[in-house]
């Protein structure tokens, strides 16, 4: 195995969108492998979660895919990190990126550059939860992965919202 990963999948969902307890089945930081089964719907957990919640669900919208979309970009060029494939859907964003930092690190830039451009574009409070706390930051080790990887951001999500494919482009 390489002593540093090809690249990271990225992905974080928007606040109140992904509670655990859905019907859909959720996950949890105990239970949230690729392939592993999602926990049980539980009614009286999902009622939980929403009491909890200090402000009501965040969906993006066309214009925020898009604003997300282009900053992504924006961000990883600037910072010089390789962008290989992003998909901004209503309720969650995916990205595959190789760079400097850690996973943590480029999520948590990525999110805050995305959170200022959609103030700016819509005017939405600064106050406004848009992002769960964390998200979850996959290392792929293998180029083989990486590609599998990129197949399912760009062509197992549904139909296509705000994407990128930078696969073919040079590297940073």
């Amino acid at each position: 195995m390489p002593s540093q990963p090809v690249a990271y999948f990225l992905t974080f969902t928007t606040y109140g969108t992904w509670l655990q307890g859905r019907e859909e089945g959720s996950v949890s930081r105990g239970n949230n492998d690729y392939g592993q089964p999602v926990l049980q719907p539980d009614e009286s957990l999902l009622k939980y979660q929403r009491r909890a919640m200090s402000q009501p669900e965040y969906r993006l919208d066309e214009k925020r895919r898009e604003v997300v979309l282009n900053t992504i970009v924006e961000v990883a060029k600037y910072r010089g990190w390789k962008l290989w494939a992003v998909h901004v859907r209503s309720n969650h964003v995916h990205i595959i990126v190789t760079g400097d930092a850690t996973p943590e690190k480029l999520m948590r830039d990525f999110k805050a550059w995305c959170s200022r451009r959609i103030r700016e574009a819509t005017g939405e409070a600064a106050e406004r939860n848009r992002w769960t706390e964390h998200g979850s930051t996959r290392y792929l080790w293998m180029e083989e992965t990486l590609r599998d990887k990129i197949a399912y951001v760009l062509e197992n999500q549904g139909e296509r919202m705000a994407w990128f494919d930078g696969s073919s482009e040079p590297d940073a």
